[in-house]
C-alpha cells in the first residue's frame, strides 16, 4: 500500500493570476475545472492519473503572512542562460527577489505575486530530467524522522539521509524530488503551500488513511467540512491531504 504526490496546493487570495504566473514559470497551462486552478502539462487535468506533480491554486480571503513558507518549489535550470532568462521573466511577470538569508549562492530566490517564495535553481546534474520542477523542498526539525514517515506514506526511494537533510524520489525515477531541509525554528502558521496525495487506482482510500495515522499522521480542522478528501498533519505538523480517486 502507498499513496503519490500528485500536486502541489497553493493558497492564493487570486487564484487565477497566481496561476497564471505558475504555469509561466513552468513552461505549462492553467486550467479553471471548478473553484481552483490547476497548473500543468497540455492536455488538461488527467484524472485520476496525472502524468505529473502539478500545481492547484486554491482560493482564499487570507492573505499570507510575513512569515517564510516551510514548503517551497525549487525550479530547474539546463543552463546559465536558461536561468537568467527565466529569472529575468518571472520577475516581468510579478516575481519579487526575497532574501531568507541564504547569502551568495548560485541560485535565485525569489517570491510569486503574493509572497510565496521559491528558488530558480542554476543548473545541477541531478535534476537534469526532473521536468521544471526540480524539487519539492519542505523545512523540518527532524530529516531523518519526516524520510522514515514520508518514505511509509508514498513508495519513493530514499536517495540521502543525514542530519541536516533527506531526499527521496519516485521508485520510477521520474519527476521532481522531495527534500527535507533541517532548520531553525518551528511550524508556526498554517501551511501556505503543501502536497496532495493520491492512491492508486483500486486502493483503498479510507485504508491509506489509517494506515497514515498508525505512521504518525493527524486528523487536521481546517475547517473543510463534509469534502472527499482528508486532511492531515505530519509528525512535524505540516498539512497534506490525501485525495478520493474520482
Amino acid at each position: 500500500m502507498a499513496l503519490r504526490p500528485v500536486q502541489v496546493n497553493i493558497k492564493a487570495l487570486d487564484g487565477s493570476a497566481v496561476g497564471r504566473f505558475w504555469a509561466e514559470a513552468l513552461g505549462w497551462s492553467a486550467y479553471s475545472p471548478g473553484v481552483t486552478t490547476y497548473v500543468g502539462p497540455a492536455g488538461g487535468p488527467v484524472w485520476p492519473d496525472p502524468v505529473a506533480v502539478c500545481i492547484d491554486i486554491v482560493p482564499v480571503p487570507e492573505a499570507k503572512t510575513t512569515t517564510k513558507n516551510r514548503v517551497h518549489l525549487d525550479l530547474a535550470t539546463t543552463s546559465a542562460a536558461h536561468q537568467a532568462e527565466l529569472v529575468a521573466r518571472l520577475k516581468a511577470h510579478g516575481a519579487t527577489p526575497v532574501d531568507v538569508g541564504q547569502g551568495d549562492v548560485p541560485w535565485t530566490v525569489l517570491a510569486d505575486p503574493e509572497g510565496n517564495e521559491f528558488c530558480v535553481l542554476e543548473p545541477r546534474e541531478i535534476y537534469r530530467d526532473t521536468g521544471p520542477i526540480a524539487a519539492v523542498v519542505v523545512d523540518c526539525v527532524d530529516p531523518r524522522a519526516m524520510a522514515r514517515f514520508w518514505g511509509e506514506a508514498m513508495d519513493w526511494t530514499l536517495h540521502e539521509v543525514a542530519d541536516d537533510q533527506a531526499v527521496l524520489r519516485s521508485a520510477k525515477g521520474v519527476g521532481p524530488y522531495l527534500e527535507f531541509l533541517r532548520t531553525p525554528g518551528v511550524k508556526t502558521v498554517p501551511d501556505r503551500v503543501h502536497l496532495d496525495l493520491l492512491p492508486y487506482p483500486g486502493d483503498d482510500k479510507a485504508a491509506e488513511v489509517d494506515r497514515l495515522r498508525a505512521l504518525g499522521a493527524t486528523d487536521l480542522d481546517l475547517g473543510q467540512g463534509d469534502v472527499p478528501w482528508t486532511c492531515l498533519a505530519d509528525p512535524e505538523g505540516h498539512e497534506f491531504c490525501v485525495l478520493a480517486p474520482s
